[in-house]
């Protein structure tokens, strides 16, 4: 397969597979599953199933033990944002809750702002401005009610719990841990707060259905696993921009599950704020390249 082929459709893989949180997510709270529970099985399946995928490639576990308290910090953040994100899903659609949470790249460039001195340029003022304009025309659910501002607090916080994490992660030593270990630690130690949150596991519930073990196998799969690595071959093969462009795929595959599994209504106002926010992301992901492109070809035209 074509390198580029090839880069374009893992990463294509990974964002899909992302998006589909809510498919597995969703069955198990209708199911009496708390959040803790849904979560404490994801991390714990992804935790196996990692540290095998690991094993088998030769892949060592073994880190500078000074390392540690930075792992495990940005293993709770890790953490934090995906109980955020799942605590939102109780308050909102879940395509609503999964567009709002792909605002971190936004976060990660105020972040920047704010606290690296990095100047902004008029893209990511264009990109804020459009950004908030995308998130107020998703101020009506589906059923025409007011969106909850208890589920747009969640998943923002969920978006800048993550966007932190970024950025931490990539402005510490822990930017040369290779990603399946940096991963892998994340899990270890985010699970902690389930487990706590969980009173030590002893309000642990065990999935009583086939289905059940079904759908938290398939979050540890599909969301972490499988969009973990497509990810990592799709920056390998076509670079970090484009394979984040992918990513609005996430969103784009969670508001598919919504409308087709859970039937949620998919009203024009939600679309437009759908689109306005991932042509707001992209343009700043992929805004200084496409902006130097046109320059470029109109200098060659001229010439």
């Amino acid at each position: 397969m074509n390198p580029k082929v090839k880069g374009f459709t893992m990463g294509s893989i990974a964002a899909a597979s992302y998006g589909l949180n809510p498919l597995f997510a969703l069955p198990l709270y209708a199911a009496g599953y708390s959040v803790d529970n849904v979560l404490f099985y994801r991390y714990a399946f992804a935790i196996v199933m990692l540290g095998v995928m690991m094993k088998v490639r030769g892949l060592t576990m073994k880190v500078n033990p000074r390392d540690l308290p930075l792992l495990a910090l940005f293993g709770l953040l890790f953490s934090a944002s995906s109980l955020f994100l799942f605590l939102s899903y109780q308050y909102m659609d879940a395509g609503i809750a999964s567009t709002i949470l792909f605002l971190y790249p936004v976060m990660v460039a105020v972040i920047m702002m704010l606290f690296y001195h990095e100047k902004p340029s008029l893209i990511t003022w264009i990109t804020l401005a459009m950004t908030f304009v995308g998130v107020t025309l998703l101020g009506k659910q589906s059923d025409g009610s007011n969106i909850s501002l208890m589920g747009v607090t969640l998943v923002m916080l969920s978006s800048l719990s993550y966007a932190i994490y970024i950025v931490g992660v990539n402005h510490t030593r822990l930017k040369n841990l290779d990603t399946a270990r940096m991963t892998f630690y994340a899990l270890f130690f985010g699970i902690l707060i389930y487990v706590v949150r969980l009173h030590f596991c002893a309000d642990v519930v065990m999935p009583q259905e086939p289905l059940h073990w079904l759908c938290a196998i398939c979050l540890a799969l599909f969301p972490t696993i499988i969009s973990l690595v497509t990810m990592t071959i799709s920056i390998h093969h076509i670079g970090s921009t484009y394979a984040a462009i992918l990513g609005a795929l996430e969103p784009i595959t969670a508001v598919v599950v919504g409308v087709f599994v859970f039937h949620e209504r998919l009203t024009s106002r939600i679309s437009l704020g759908i689109v306005t926010i991932l042509v707001a992301v992209t343009l700043l992901i992929a805004g200084k390249k496409i902006f130097y492109t046109l320059k470029n070809t109109i200098c060659q035209k001229r010439n």
